[in-house]
């Protein structure tokens, strides 16, 4: 009898042993930490409003972009609120991989083509690192026609400004994100009349993004010169924007004080004025293939 109890016993100090040996197994399992996700984006399109936003395109992915900005929506009827003086864009982007894209767009103003690269350098993580970090700059070539009375020591690189950008966002919800961004432009040919514009500028941008409803967001953004050489003629942009999501793709309304729609005259050639001055309405519609 005595040694079916101590079997008992043994068989019952077994079972709290291995019932407390599969307690401590379960809690380092739980103790793994979890690998940390990207976060998903933090803006719905590929640009804020005119400026490039932290999204990038998918590997093989094709954009085709056109965007409109109308005339000057002061002059009211005249020029049927802007309808009669549009400027156009159209152009393409293609996801050479999912960190790395590259577009290609022409642009009314100035006859401008403009060359894009967009560059991932880190990713917002869930739980993690709380910044998407994005390079992006462009290349334009001014292909109008330039007088040789008023230009003669044209050269060809006169045609070529630049800008260097980069984008840092924050997505704080599924409903608000935001976007600072420091801004570099050069110019091969400027105004250098005195109190006009300088070859180099610098700017600070600052955009957001505000979610309205299941398929529409408020988004705003503004860039101020850190070195303006003169304040009446140029002014800092600002723009006001809406998401539409449909399907396929975004459709983005804006108003703003630039018509232009090319980053170095955006950034350093606006001229329009929310106060008093002009305001342009206009598009942006992105089609994914």
């Amino acid at each position: 009898m005595k040694v079916f109890k101590i079997a008992r016993l043994f068989l019952l100090l077994f079972a709290i042993h291995s019932a407390n040996a599969q307690d401590d197994l379960m809690k380092e399992l739980d103790s793994v930490p979890t690998e940390k996700v990207p976060a998903s984006a933090a803006f719905k399109g590929l640009q804020i409003c005119n400026m490039q936003s932290t999204k990038m395109t998918a590997k093989n992915e094709w954009y085709f972009l056109v965007s409109h900005r109308f005339g000057d929506l002061k002059e009211g009827i005249n020029n049927f609120f802007g309808l009669d003086n549009a400027l156009t864009r159209i152009g393409g982007i293609y996801g050479v991989t999912n960190w790395m894209s590259l577009g290609v767009s022409r642009h009314t103003y100035n006859k401008t083509f403009e060359l894009s690269g967009k560059l991932r350098l880190a990713n917002q993580m869930e739980g993690g690192f709380p910044f998407t970090i994005v390079g992006y700059t462009t290349m334009d070539i001014n292909s109008s026609k330039f007088d040789e009375n008023l230009y003669p020591d044209f050269k060809t690189t006169n045609r070529f400004a630049y800008t260097a950008q980069l984008l840092i966002s924050s997505k704080f919800s599924e409903a608000f994100s935001i976007q600072i961004t420091p801004i570099f432009v050069h110019k091969n040919l400027y105004d250098i009349q005195p109190g006009t514009e300088a070859k180099d500028q610098f700017l600070v941008a600052l955009g957001g993004r505000c979610k309205l409803s299941k398929r529409i967001s408020l988004n705003l953004e503004y860039a101020a010169r850190t070195n303006p050489v003169e304040q009446k003629y140029y002014h800092n942009p600002l723009t006001l924007g809406f998401d539409i999501e449909t399907g396929g793709h975004v459709f983005q309304l804006v108003f703003s004080n630039s018509q232009p729609m090319n980053d170095v005259a955006y950034f350093t050639n606006t001229t329009g004025k929310w106060k008093g001055g002009s305001v342009y309405f206009g598009f942006n519609m992105y089609r994914v293939f």
